[in-house]
């Protein structure tokens, strides 16, 4: 697992973002944030862990928000969190009735090509802007694909916001649904942020 500070400058509070599958940070760059420090979390090809958790008691507040595949990465580390935000995933991400269908997970896996690839991340963003720039080489993504099928979340966390999108091609919206027992609340494909300019407003 690989991990980069996109602001260190000393501030008191702290966004932990756990990235989804196959990102870095030109998925989320254009966001606005204030007052706050931010770390990435990504690539879970393995999940051991460079970063010693203790830099991040300095902080006074601790936000997480995670996305996708980041939703079940993100709850089997010990960090102390004040919010945690789930987007468009749930604790059991590769479920027939619960997250991505065994099947077509493992179809894609089986097919993956950089084509492959490719319309995968269309089905991402929806039709919404995917002009994103991404540096993650291809074979680092085939292998985390392979990866996160052997990952199981601790499904004792506990996440205090939800937001799930009503045209999510990726892990299905009545999916989430059927998880988290709630509704969609953001217009959108799996990929969300270009909805939004802050963010604070995932908080």
């Amino acid at each position: 697992m690989e991990y980069k500070w996109l602001k260190k400058e000393g501030n008191n509070s702290l966004i932990v973002f756990f990235n989804g599958w196959g990102m870095d940070e030109g998925i989320i760059k254009h966001l606005e944030l204030k007052e706050q420090d931010l770390l990435m979390f990504y690539d879970y090809n393995n999940l051991n862990l460079k970063l010693d958790l203790s830099e991040l008691n300095k902080y006074n507040e601790i936000h997480l928000i995670a996305w996708s595949m980041g939703v079940m990465i993100a709850t089997l580390f010990d960090i102390d969190y004040d919010t945690k935000t789930a987007i468009n995933g749930t604790l059991k991400p590769i479920d027939d009735n619960y997250g991505i269908p065994e099947r077509i997970y493992n179809l894609t896996v089986k097919n993956f090509s950089p084509k492959g690839r490719d319309v995968f991340i269309r089905n991402m963003f929806n039709g919404e802007n995917i002009h994103i720039t991404n540096q993650r080489e291809f074979n680092n993504q085939k292998s985390e694909l392979e990866s996160l099928m052997q990952y199981k979340s601790n499904l004792d966390f506990k996440y205090d916001k939800i937001l799930i999108s009503d045209n999510d091609k990726i892990i299905p919206t009545k999916n989430q649904i059927n998880f988290w027992k709630t509704g969609a609340n953001i217009k959108g494909g799996h990929a969300p942020f270009v909805l939004f300019n802050s963010w604070s407003e995932l908080l």
